[in-house]
């Protein structure tokens, strides 16, 4: 195999291999990955930009997040959850608490119950979270 070659020519943006059987401008596949990368881009919708949340707003989740586990708070990791749902400070904080409140539910009643109390709280986070993550308990 014989070494790399590289000659200088009257045009400094381009290089001219020989000697490797590889393509005469190696840095086409970089050019053409990053085309790739920025059409992708361009077709994917962009996400809807969300509004700020008001207190009220908070307020609201937060209280439909705490009836969800109302007749769950008599043990202490429930306790801690109550806490935290009511320290949270934005819709974000509140979906991520989510699981923690399945837990506990489950735990208290069943998986089943625990699903439905859940997903019923899917519509307050729509205005809040991007539709992905918006998935339903299965």
């Amino acid at each position: 195999m014989r070494p790399m070659q590289t000659t200088i020519s009257p045009h400094p943006h381009r290089l001219t291999a020989t000697g490797s059987g590889r393509s005469a401008h190696p840095e086409a596949g970089v050019v053409l990955a990053f085309i790739a990368r920025w059409l992708g881009g361009a077709i994917q919708p962009q996400p809807r930009p969300r509004r700020t949340p008001h207190l009220r707003d908070i307020v609201t989740i937060r209280q439909h997040l705490l009836g969800t586990i109302a007749d769950c708070v008599t043990t202490v990791p429930a306790l801690r959850l109550r806490r935290q749902i009511e320290q949270a400070r934005s819709p974000q904080e509140l979906w991520l608490l989510r699981n923690d409140a399945f837990q506990i539910i489950a735990q208290r009643h069943s998986q089943h119950v625990a699903a439905e109390r859940i997903d019923a709280l899917r519509q307050l986070f729509e205005d809040w979270l991007d539709p992905k993550q918006l998935a339903r308990i299965r």
